[in-house]
């Protein structure tokens, strides 16, 4: 047998890809140093599952009627009261207004995964520290119960701290996480010292008791980490394992510590909940939709206490694309899917609970994970790296278990190289996909028609990786790509490419009847109809970002850039780069536009017998839409479950 033959034998044993086809549908070799890699890190683990406590048939619960909801990068909703960066309180006040006012159903906001116990904290809400815990910057200071316990002083002390950040909220200067989290962490330390009362003590022990180890594991991991940094890899070998006699002693002699990161997941996960509850009680049907991270830093928490199921010399990403074409490297470490699957997926498990705990929905960040990843070894570029499998049906099976658990909704990221089984596996566990609509081209590049989309999904104009809406008809996203050289082609090329995209879905928006045939549109028109034509499609959800209704014309994240881009901050502005406070919500003509707009196409669309402008999606004639958009109504106006037609 040749080298490469036994390569391949071990390769398929162990689920790794010897070929893969890429996005011009290539079929790509992997190359033998590349599966020699992967195999070594992999070891002699073959994915073979154990009996677990998820069933087989476990689906997650449906939307009870279409809806839509603002989609928001929190930290970068700032309101007069908040220490420049968004927290927990401006979600309960956006909630509140958009449920009331608006009739939205959900607010979906970024991982509020938690980052680094000290400055510099990571800008990126998708490299976290732990995907279990949430950050504390998202605390508002002054609605911790122990703030009114403050001496006058004390106060005063922590009055100051915020006064400098609550007037850089009002400016639209970059949010500086590191002078936010020094601030509140000092205003903490202080508040930290009022004594707990009986009822608070019983409250704190009682949170505690839900979830114990994962709590002390991460405070041990800030306790340890405030004194050898934010990555275990380096720490002395003696603290390498969680449980090793070192680490239980310096639990011990940092109990103070370990107590004081404790604390903060108690209030966080207070202040989590009341977002919830006052979504809820603003009449919305869904409330706080999470997002759960496609992985954690290596050097974390979660690397550190998860080392059994945690894959070293590894991290994963994607491979070349039409957008990306050098392939991403996320430098996030894989779960193994042998190890995994001998723990019946409770890892997984683990973390769907924790991110629906006070939360109405989750968004699963890259949910092609469930199946296979693209694993890159160490020192290689990503376009060399391979696809690794996982055991889709035990994966599947716990999320959609997790969240039915949780009464909440499951949506999937699924956007990129996606294999067309996957998402009928998705759509039968009830798990939503994701459809952007600068995706939804047929096969000649025009815009998919709307009944043409699918029902089964959040619908959205972009996502956080993509300009925002009005970029595409000004032309910014071209231009701020060609500054930090991300092009692929000559920029007047691709500046054409892109005028006739834009000009494309103009004609389709005048088809629609959404915009003026002939007449020019502003970017604020432009914006209103892409959402409007959201509403026409079957899907159950329609994300709208509030960055894009507000006018921005920067995206929050620049894929290929590090320091050359202000990734991640970048806080909420208008076309003219003004600041727009949660205060402004109300008053601002864009946001209102584009919420009539939705919520106006959703109502229009769900009224029984109406068929006028709507989409043929059942290829017949407006009659038998009328029957389907029926169900959609009854569904809307009723509140009844829809138990058929994922797809």
């Amino acid at each position: 047998m040749t080298a490469r033959a036994e390569l391949t034998r071990r390769a398929q044993d162990h689920g790794v890809a010897v070929s893969y086809q890429d996005w011009r549908g290539r079929l790509v070799e992997v190359s033998d140093e590349t599966l020699a890699a992967v195999l070594s890190a992999l070891g002699d683990d073959a994915a073979h599952g154990a009996p677990g406590e998820y069933p087989s048939s476990a689906v997650a619960p449906f939307p009870r009627r279409r809806s839509w909801g603002f989609t928001v990068q929190l930290y970068s909703l700032r309101s007069r009261a908040s220490w420049g960066h968004g927290d927990l309180r401006d979600l309960v006040e956006l909630a509140t207004w958009s449920g009331r006012e608006l009739g939205a159903d959900f607010v979906l906001v970024n991982p509020l995964h938690a980052a680094e116990p000290l400055p510099p904290v990571s800008p990126s809400p998708y490299l976290p520290m732990t995907r279990r815990q949430v950050s504390p910057l998202y605390l508002r200071i002054e609605d911790i119960p122990e703030y009114e316990g403050l001496s006058a002083s004390d106060r005063a002390r922590v009055d100051a701290l915020g006064a400098p950040l609550r007037a850089a909220s009002a400016t639209s200067a970059l949010i500086d996480r590191d002078a936010v989290w020094v601030a509140k962490r000092a205003a903490l330390e202080i508040i930290y010292g009022v004594p707990l009362g009986p009822g608070r003590r019983a409250e704190f022990d009682s949170f505690l008791g839900r979830d114990r180890k994962a709590t002390e594991e991460w405070a041990a991991w800030c306790a340890i980490a405030e004194v050898h940094g934010p990555d275990w890899r380096s720490w002395p070998s003696a603290l390498a394992d969680p449980g090793s006699a070192p680490v239980t002693e310096l639990r011990r002699t940092r109990a103070d510590r370990v107590g004081f990161h404790a604390w903060l997941q108690w209030l966080i996960a207070e202040q989590a909940a009341t977002a919830q509850r006052a979504a809820r009680q603003a009449g919305m049907d869904i409330g706080v939709i999470a997002d759960l991270a496609v992985g954690a830093h290596p050097g974390g928490a979660d690397a550190w206490a998860r080392q059994d199921v945690i894959v070293p010399g590894i991290s994963v990403g994607a491979p070349p694309d039409e957008f990306n074409q050098r392939g991403q490297d996320w430098t996030l470490p894989p779960w193994h899917p042998g190890r995994l699957a001998a723990l019946a997926g409770r890892p997984l498990g683990d973390l769907v609970a924790a991110t629906t705990r006070n939360a109405g929905g989750m968004r699963v960040d890259h949910v092609m994970a469930l199946a296979r990843l693209w694993w890159i070894p160490a020192g290689m570029p990503p376009g060399l790296g391979t696809y690794v499998r996982y055991d889709h049906e035990l994966l599947g099976g716990v999320v959609a278990a997790e969240v039915a658990r949780a009464d909440a909704l499951a949506i999937g990221e699924d956007l990129g190289t996606v294999e067309p089984w996957l998402g009928k596996f998705l759509a039968a566990r009830r798990i939503l996909g994701t459809s952007m609509l600068w995706f939804e081209r047929r096969a000649d590049g025009t815009p998919r028609r709307p009944g043409g989309w699918r029902r089964g999904c959040l619908a959205t104009v972009g996502t956080h990786d993509m300009p925002p809406a009005a970029a595409f008809l000004t032309g910014d996203q071209v231009t701020v790509r060609a500054e930090l050289g991300l092009l692929t082609q000559p920029e007047d090329e691709e500046r054409g490419a892109a005028q006739a995209d834009a000009r494309r879905w103009l004609t389709m928006l005048a088809r629609e009847g959404l915009l003026p045939g002939q007449a020019a549109v502003s970017p604020e028109e432009f914006t209103v109809a892409l959402y409007a034509y959201l509403t026409r499609t079957p899907a159950m959800l329609v994300g709208v970002s509030l960055a894009d209704a507000a006018g921005e014309r920067r995206p929050q994240n620049m894929p290929g850039t590090v320091d050359e881009y202000p990734n991640w901050r970048i806080p909420l502005t208008d076309g003219d780069g003004k600041p727009v406070l949660l205060e402004d919500l109300p008053g601002h003509a864009g946001i209102r536009a584009v919420a009539d707009a939705v919520s106006g196409g959703l109502r229009r669309l769900c009224t029984p017998g109406n068929a006028a402008g709507v989409p043929r999606q059942l290829a017949g004639h407006p009659g038998a839409y009328c029957a389907e958009l029926t169900t959609l109504a009854n569904c809307y106006s009723a509140q009844r479950p829809l138990t058929s037609g994922l797809g």
